[in-house]
């Protein structure tokens, strides 16, 4: 852990790729701007990804919240699309190919809504576990980065009927995660849809939720019709700090909540939608908790929420884990912003450590 460049504070959390405080982040961001968009670019170059969303180019796509401009041969910012003849087209050559890895989760490992979901109760069966190798975010403690590793020119896409042939009678549940869903949305949609045909199986989503509302809205109906929940990831509430350690804006992940929330009442048993947060040391404090929750809170309170350890790892690997105070001041700090299921996730990884929070 290292020193702020804007304000030389060390006496805080700080990690040394990133060199900015919080507090130099939400009260001084116009200064430290340009510094936070270098590092992004930094660490995205290594994995052949345009370092900044792409802005300028005659091409323009509507899948996610960077609604990327593309130029001639470029690439969208999640690295799935690619500008060709004119047109944005999927490198897998079609939105029904996909660059994934699945497996059979008898736990299910992958669930943050485990808590709260049936398929805790699965007994035998299985959860079909989706990774998506892409993302729409660039976040610098990513527990999961290994898909930028992904080498397109040697990985062969899965047809969504293909995916969906892997759902067993001893398939209980699909949960779509990665990197994330976004990008290849169209993919998971018709995977659900063609899976459904054969069986009665629970469709959920976890994502940033950073993807188009027309997608969202097609996701509802599936989870709604298929007993699934779509767990959002509400990594921050301040745009700065979504911006500084994910690489790109929150505002339509808030706007997606807020619609996703406003349907929260068509099904609560199993509930339609989980939020959780990673509780990352000096950054995810008990303030934005606070924040978060608070704004759950004024969608409705009984959407569950989980509060996540942190793992060191990625470009923040240089961090402590999520300490037990920073933990349960977390936790009372959602309930007492109203919320009435808040429950503490990856409680194996809570250190003794402590620092600020």
């Amino acid at each position: 852990m290292g020193t702020c460049i804007n304000c030389g504070k060390s006496s805080v959390v700080i990690s040394e790729p990133l060199s900015v405080c919080v507090s130099c982040i939400r009260s001084d961001f116009e200064k430290v701007k340009d510094h936070l968009e270098n590092v992004h670019a930094e660490t995205r170059e290594q994995y052949s990804l345009p370092g900044k969303v792409p802005r300028g180019g005659r091409v323009k796509c509507n899948f996610c919240v960077n609604e990327c401009e593309v130029e001639s041969g470029g690439l969208g910012f999640c690295g799935i699309r690619k500008e060709l003849d004119g047109k944005l087209k999927f490198r897998s050559g079609d939105p029904k190919l996909a660059y994934l890895d699945y497996y059979y989760d008898p736990l299910p490992t992958n669930c943050v809504a485990d808590w709260v979901c049936p398929g805790k109760n699965m007994k035998g069966r299985y959860n079909l576990a989706v990774f998506y190798r892409a993302c729409s975010f660039d976040c610098l403690f990513c527990q999961n980065f290994t898909f930028r590793l992904t080498n397109f020119e040697k990985a062969s896409p899965l047809s969504a009927d293909e995916l969906a042939s892997h759902a067993t009678e001893d398939t209980r549940c699909i949960c779509y995660f990665g990197g994330d869903p976004t990008p290849q949305i169209v993919h998971s949609l018709s995977a659900a849809r063609e899976a459904r045909k054969k069986g009665d199986f629970r469709i959920c989503w976890e994502t940033n939720g950073s993807m188009s509302k027309a997608h969202l809205s097609k996701m509802i109906e599936v989870a709604l019709e298929s007993g699934g929940i779509i767990k959002f990831d509400l990594k921050a509430y301040d745009e700065h700090l979504n911006l500084a350690l994910c690489g790109t804006t929150n505002r339509r992940t808030l706007d997606n909540f807020t619609y996703l929330a406003s349907r929260f009442n068509e099904r609560k048993d199993p509930p339609l939608a989980v939020a959780s947060t990673l509780l990352v040391p000096g950054y995810i404090d008990v303030h934005e908790v606070k924040k978060i929750a608070g704004f759950i809170s004024s969608l409705d309170k009984d959407i569950p929420y989980s509060l996540l350890g942190f793992h060191p790892h990625f470009h923040m690997s240089d961090l402590p884990t999520t300490s037990r105070e920073h933990a349960a001041k977390a936790r009372e700090a959602a309930v007492e912003a109203g919320l009435g299921n808040v429950h503490l996730g990856n409680i194996h990884l809570l250190s003794q450590s402590n620092y600020p929070c």
